[in-house]
């Protein structure tokens, strides 16, 4: 069987779910999702997230600090866009925290906030690594050294979309009049581009989330179409729990009576938590449907404990988990 055969093969299988249906795949995925003990896992990663954020605020702050004044647009919106995502009284709590660090921003801040948000978020990039690999049920054989280089190289690489996703927010609107005005397009591309960096944006996030589910587990011969479900997955399970929390907050909102200034604080880790396990479900996605195509043979497919598929392209079923 060629290679070209093989891939169409996997591909297929891939749109096919790995041969499960709907009702199949949601039975597989919650027994995963106890099994696995994801809501633990996303309770770890909520942690290190907030130990993340401000120290990352402090870096971003102290950096604008050299190219704008507090209270200039580009501050402005990258607040506003900021609020869109997260909960209305945890972005209170981050804007009143920029406003704080930001009237003594430095270079000592610019390092320190820098290096910080840097070891916490590789840290909890090593909680994601963790749980990955226990939704595809290998052990981490990769030396510590190697772990920890792999976590600030995906976390570096994130924060490289994530960035491009926030100019694109940020300037699309300039660029696209720019681009416009210097070649006459006219009106019509403007509008054209508004609507499509939108679509980019979406795209950004998509592979942002697909590097994580091919880089992080300890497994090898990695195929990028197996990453593409629990992506999907992901993104628009993140998007819509942000909604829904919005929406739940923006009517129930009691957190800030019962527990006062401490009220922002539980939204934030709330929404944090909700964020990794939107991460960790989309991984136990991945690998349910690359099991079930597994034990159906479906080349490139590997069965659950192993880390690569045998020499022909067919997992081997020894060992594997029933």
């Amino acid at each position: 069987m060629s290679s070209h055969t093989t891939e169409a093969e996997a591909k297929a299988a891939v749109r096919k779910l790995g041969g499960l249906s709907w009702k199949q795949l949601s039975k597989r995925l919650w027994t995963k999702f106890n099994d696995d003990d994801v809501l633990n896992r996303a309770a770890i990663l909520s942690y290190y997230f907030l130990l993340a954020l401000f120290p990352l605020l402090l870096f971003l702050t102290a950096l604008l600090g050299y190219f704008a004044e507090a209270g200039t647009e580009l501050r402005r919106n990258l607040l506003t866009y900021l609020g869109r995502v997260v909960p209305i009284s945890a972005f209170d709590l981050i804007n009143a925290t920029v406003d704080e660090i930001s009237r003594n921003s430095g270079g000592g801040k610019l390092s320190f906030g820098l290096l910080t948000a840097l070891w916490f978020a590789s840290s909890g990039m090593g909680a994601i690594i963790e749980a990955l690999n226990i939704a595809y049920g290998v052990r981490e054989s990769r030396t510590w050294w190697k772990r920890t280089l792999l976590a600030v190289v995906l976390t570096i690489a994130l924060a490289a979309f994530i960035i491009t996703a926030l100019a694109l927010m940020l300037y699309g609107n300039r660029i696209a009049e720019g681009v416009a005005s210097s070649y006459r397009f006219g009106e019509p591309f403007t509008t054209t581009w508004k609507i499509a960096q939108w679509f980019i944006v979406f795209i950004f996030v998509l592979l942002a989330f697909a590097l994580i589910y091919y880089f992080a587990p300890d497994l090898r011969e990695q195929k990028w179409y197996w990453m593409m479900p629990g992506a999907i997955v992901g993104v628009v399970l993140w998007l819509l729990i942000s909604f829904l929390f919005s929406l739940y907050l923006g009517y129930f909102n009691t957190y800030s009576v019962t527990y006062g200034s401490l009220g922002a604080m539980i939204i934030l880790m709330l929404w944090f938590y909700l964020t990794g396990a939107a991460i960790i479900v989309g991984g136990e996605v991945n690998s349910v449907i690359e099991h079930a195509a597994a034990r159906a043979g479906t080349p490139h497919a590997k069965l659950p404990g192993e880390k690569a598929p045998d020499q022909g392209g067919k997992a081997q079923a020894a060992g594997a988990s029933p």
